[in-house]
């Protein structure tokens, strides 16, 4: 059942907690970080097994993961002189899970409907 129109809305989060959400989407915005992230999704990697799987120069991986790190939606462990990345928590999986299924959502619904 909808909403009522003439329901009261609630109060916004205060402006800051709103320019870090945009700021944290912002990060999610780029293609490169998001193919990172659904490598991440699968288990934690280190720079040199991110950059072979996708094909990206060693400091272009580098430089996606301190933006995705800055924004607290990936972590990193050093072991002895490597880093391995992961998501930094299960709230950033859920987040990738549900863009995915909102994107695919549509489609499914398109194909269900022709077949």
């Amino acid at each position: 059942m909808p909403a009522d129109a003439a329901a009261p809305l609630p109060d916004l989060p205060s402006p800051g907690l709103v320019d870090a959400v945009a700021d944290a989407m912002f990060a999610l915005s780029s293609t490169t970080r998001v193919r990172i992230l659904m490598l991440l999704r699968e288990r934690p990697c280190t720079v040199s097994e991110l950059t072979e799987a996708t094909g990206m120069e060693q400091s272009a991986v580098s430089h996606q993961l301190r933006v995705l790190r800055e924004h607290r939606i990936v972590s990193v462990e050093r072991i002895g002189r490597r880093r391995r990345y992961a998501l930094y928590d299960a709230d950033v999986a859920t987040l990738l899970d549900a863009a995915v299924h909102h994107i695919a959502a549509p489609s499914r619904r398109r194909r269900r409907a022709a077949g």
